[in-house]
């Protein structure tokens, strides 16, 4: 068996005349964080989007767990949990109703309570989905994302907008996903999730991969070019005072 659950080779995406993804290729280990990083407008969210089935591949190839993503999408859909930026659900549902929808549409039978609690949503299992806040909301879509046990968990930047407390809590979530065994690939835009958190980055830009591994080798190789600033050891964060003074309880 291949080490690698993801291979892509050559992959390219155009809109019109514009090529917004440029003849990208990486692999994903089995098991790994696999983070994408890059300004806005990269090509980060086109990238996974191609990746998880929801936008034709116009160049190239990607190989999920031995499935040729363009030529089978269905299977692909099956094996897969994916996290969006901005979830959205129908308002007059109860937590608990959702989680039970998602797993009959995946032909699953789940206990909504137990997969509620892993998300500290619990609580609010009768309550409606127009109802919670945003880091609740991102939980949910996290919960709704597992109920089949995917292989691979695709996360588009779920800790924008999200205050400290709900930021951490979802790192906590995403280190428990991989020590199930679930290869999680994610977009973010915060450097130092993308350092606690991946195993490996690829960093793009204008469509492109302009470097690829692990955080500690990446900044190792530019401390390599000489790369030097002025430098102040502290022993703590400003967001570290923050939670210190807060609680690390979840507030929503």
């Amino acid at each position: 068996m291949s080490k690698n659950i993801l291979e892509v080779k050559k992959l390219s995406k155009k809109y019109g005349d514009k090529e917004v993804v440029k003849s990208i290729s990486f692999e994903v280990k089995y098991g790994e964080v696999f983070g994408i990083l890059g300004p806005n407008g990269a090509g980060k969210t086109t990238t996974l989007e191609m990746i998880e089935a929801l936008r034709p591949i116009d160049g190239g190839q990607a190989i999920l767990d031995g499935i040729d993503v363009a030529k089978d999408p269905e299977a692909v859909k099956r094996i897969i949990g994916v996290q969006p930026q901005t979830p959205a659900f129908l308002d007059k549902q109860k937590l608990v109703e959702i989680i039970e929808m998602f797993a009959a549409t995946y032909g699953e039978r789940t206990d909504p309570i137990e997969l509620l609690k892993e998300v500290q949503l619990d609580e609010k299992a009768n309550s409606y989905a127009e109802n919670l806040s945003g880091g609740q909301k991102q939980r949910l879509s996290l919960a709704v994302a597992l109920v089949h046990n995917p292989k691979v968990f695709f996360m588009d930047e779920p800790t924008t907008g999200l205050d400290p407390q709900a930021r951490r809590n979802l790192w906590d979530l995403v280190q428990k996903i991989q020590a199930r065994g679930t290869t999680v690939i994610m977009t973010t835009h915060y450097m130092e999730e993308a350092e606690l958190l991946c195993d490996r980055v690829a960093i793009m830009d204008e469509g492109r991969i302009i470097a690829l591994d692990t955080p500690r080798q990446l900044v190792k190789d530019l401390l390599k070019k000489g790369f030097t600033k002025s430098q102040e050891v502290q022993q703590a964060s400003l967001e570290d005072v923050f939670i210190d003074l807060t609680g690390k309880k979840l507030r929503d």
